[in-house]
């Protein structure tokens, strides 16, 4: 029985390994359908004499030139990050845990729910907590769907028979998900038991410490994304590329178990995107997003094998994902933008009378 959870003790490591490497291909020439015009022969002699010599000085390291540009190699543009993004990252980090503080339903970071003592399945806000679960999962089930076929395009992942198939395998698992436990003795944890993927067991504290709908969903994301990969670990692939493109970006060590882990917070955090774009609020966008991360607000930053701290695990989603820092720290969305309700139209009519 394999068992995993999303609590976190964590510590900063070293850099990993560079990201993703591509084939390269040369362009096959083709002979000129057009005649040439006669040209005085002593110079096309003379021309054909040089060009042969500078054929036989060149064509060797041109040869092996070509040679080191064939099979694979790196492509630098497809993983950029530069110092500019890298202080952005830094900026929406803090502005994550700035708007936490402020927001009357931010989340209660990790190391404070550990401190906590123990809450009844029938607290108050445990009951609230495991309500907003049952109420969120069959959205987070369609979410959860929906961002593991778009980061399995994203890292080529999806584009022969036996990949589709896998992903698509993950997928269904998702949606054999049907309920949400709430468990006094899981206190700040959620889990899964993969050999009965249908219920997400949830700790009492964890459910009264997530107090909005982002956050709800990016936890229940995360499990899901552990159901979707099973027992035979389908979506293995995926995690160790987004791991790889993490730890270059970072300069962290994520392998092995942080790998999954790491995927599973980064589709919680794509799903919470999209859930935000899906529902209407007046609440500030900045505001909204943050709530995905904001559980991770930590002041005791430590970690252990299976998980990166809380605040790098931040620093590693904003580094995977740098549009949405942009989005938490721009001036033209701080404390302005928002996805407004729609407003039913009021038609006014004249009396019969006039005015």
């Amino acid at each position: 029985m394999k068992r995993r959870s999303l609590a976190g003790l964590f510590e900063p490591i070293t850099a990993g390994p560079s990201l993703t490497a591509l084939s390269g291909s040369q362009a096959a020439t083709r002979k000129s359908l057009f005649s040439k015009p006669r040209w005085n022969q002593m110079g096309c002699r003379l021309g054909l004499v040089v060009f042969l010599i500078s054929q036989i000085v060149v064509a060797p390291n041109s040869f092996a030139q070509t040679q080191r540009r064939s099979g694979a190699h790196s492509t630098g543009a497809r993983d950029t990050f530069t110092a500019s993004d890298r202080r952005l990252v830094e900026r929406a980090i803090g502005a994550t845990c700035a708007e936490r503080a402020r927001d009357p339903q931010g989340s209660m970071p990790i190391d404070e729910m550990q401190s906590r003592p123990s809450l009844p399945v029938n607290n108050a806000d445990a009951v609230d907590g495991a309500r907003r679960a049952d109420r969120l999962l069959p959205a987070t089930r369609k979410l959860v769907a929906e961002a593991i076929i778009k980061l399995a395009k994203e890292y080529d992942l999806y584009g022969g028979a036996v990949s589709r198939g896998k992903i698509n395998g993950a997928v269904a698992r998702v949606q054999s998900v049907k309920r949400v436990k709430p468990d006094v003795d899981a206190r700040d944890n959620a889990s899964v038991v993969l050999r009965d993927p249908r219920t997400i067991e949830f700790g009492t504290i964890f459910l009264a410490g997530l107090r909005s709908d982002e956050a709800m969903i990016s936890v229940l994301a995360h499990e899901l994304t552990h159901i979707a990969s099973g027992q035979t670990d389908s979506l293995r692939p995926l995690f160790k590329a987004i791991a790889r493109r993490a730890a270059t970006r970072t300069g962290l060590r994520i392998q092995g178990q942080r790998s999954e882990e790491l995927a599973c917070d980064l589709v919680g955090v794509i799903a919470a995107r999209e859930f935000i774009n899906q529902t209407a609020s007046w609440e500030p966008l900045p505001r909204r997003l943050a709530r995905a991360f904001e559980h991770n607000c930590v002041d005791d930053d430590s970690s252990d094998e299976d998980h990166l701290s809380p605040r790098s695990t931040i620093r590693a989603l904003f580094a995977l994902d740098v549009s949405l820092a942009s989005e938490l720290v721009s001036e033209t969305s701080l404390g302005q933008r928002r996805i407004a309700p729609a407003v039913q139209a009021v038609t006014l009519t004249a009396s019969a009378t006039g005015f």
